[in-house]
């Protein structure tokens, strides 16, 4: 009896020891408190697969040159370019047409539509293309993955430039991209970096969150 209670503790123990790490290994990048889990859960992936934190940046607001802003996920630098990634979390069966502007998600006998994210993340890119203007060689990789329990079951026409993913492929999407020695160069990391940790810090300004929200709203309507 000792010995498997002595392997529950030592398993107990393992478990709070990841958990604390990978807290810790998370806050070199993010907060607690910013994005969804599912955001959270895939800047973590990419910091155990080896990408410096210094390149990871989340939950961006990128102001655009009518004021308004730009939320975005996650971006990511790389020796081959930039990747602007879409975070989706849903359950049940997901459609989507690469120029419709309305997905579909089904629950049953239940549907739902939500807006394309592949026009969504056009959108990012754009709002960030702006504010690097001076780099208009430097490639943009649009990344949208689906997280949660939901299955990608017809998605169609999607322009070769984009990939849509569940999130258990978002390493080998990496790994596949940072291959990719085609579209390598160097361009001045540094100065994005600056652009980049403005979207961070303005994702931690209630003000600027809400106005999003009301901008989200006018949009809407």
């Amino acid at each position: 009896m000792w010995i498997i209670e002595t392997l529950l503790i030592s398993f107990t123990l393992y478990l709070l020891y990841s958990y604390f790490q990978n807290i810790q290994l998370l806050r070199t990048v993010t907060g607690l408190n910013r994005g969804s889990r599912s955001e959270r859960k895939l800047v973590l992936q990419l910091l155990k697969m080896g990408i410096s934190n210094n390149n990871i940046f989340h939950d961006l607001y990128i102001e655009k040159k009518d004021g308004t802003f730009s939320q975005v996920d996650v971006v990511v630098l790389t020796e081959v370019g930039v990747v602007v990634i879409e975070v989706k979390d849903y359950s049940g069966w997901i459609y989507g047409y690469g120029n419709n502007e309305k997905w579909i998600q089904t629950l049953g006998k239940k549907k739902y539509t939500f807006y394309n994210p592949i026009f969504q993340n056009e959108g990012h890119i754009r709002s960030l293309k702006s504010q690097l203007d001076v780099y208009e060689d430097v490639p943009y990789y649009s990344l949208i993955v689906f997280d949660g329990g939901c299955e990608l079951k017809k998605i169609s026409n999607i322009p070769n430039e984009i990939s849509i993913i569940k999130s258990n492929k978002t390493i080998k999407y990496f790994k596949d991209i940072l291959q990719n020695q085609n579209s390598y160069l160097s361009y001045n990391i540094t100065r994005f970096r600056d652009v980049l940790n403005i979207g961070v810090e303005n994702g931690g300004v209630k003000e600027i969150k809400s106005q999003h929200i009301r901008d989200l709203k006018r949009y809407k309507l």
